[in-house]
């Protein structure tokens, strides 16, 4: 059984940073952040391999703005948020993969508005 809790979210101003963290139990063989913003499916932000060679992916819209990681010690995942933009805001949702079951958090909310 794997359980993720997210933190982090909040209101910033466009341009702001905000760091969301998803603390993990279990065994897990990659982590990946998604997104829903009002109105709108959920859709992929970030992902990040923990087994093998670590890899990382993300979507167009965030690459160069986000950073995935892992504080392997603590088994949690982070989402640095640079340079955030209105468009950024939605509900973030913590996700992981284990034995071939998928799990979800309750998600975290940003709102970048000025």
């Amino acid at each position: 059984q794997v359980q993720l809790v997210e933190s982090g979210g909040g209101l910033v101003q466009p341009g702001g940073s905000l760091r969301l963290s998803c603390a993990a139990s279990g065994s897990i063989r990659a982590m990946a952040w998604y997104r829903q913003a009002p109105g709108k499916q959920r859709e992929f932000v970030a992902r990040m391999s923990l087994t093998g060679g670590i890899s990382r992916n993300y979507t167009d819209s965030v690459r160069g703005r986000f950073t995935i990681s892992r504080d392997n010690a603590k088994n949690t995942l982070y989402l640095q948020m640079n340079s955030l933009k209105p468009e950024d805001t939605a509900v973030y949702y913590c996700y992981a993969r284990s034995l071939a079951v998928d799990y979800w958090g309750q998600g975290t909310k940003v709102n970048v508005s000025s």
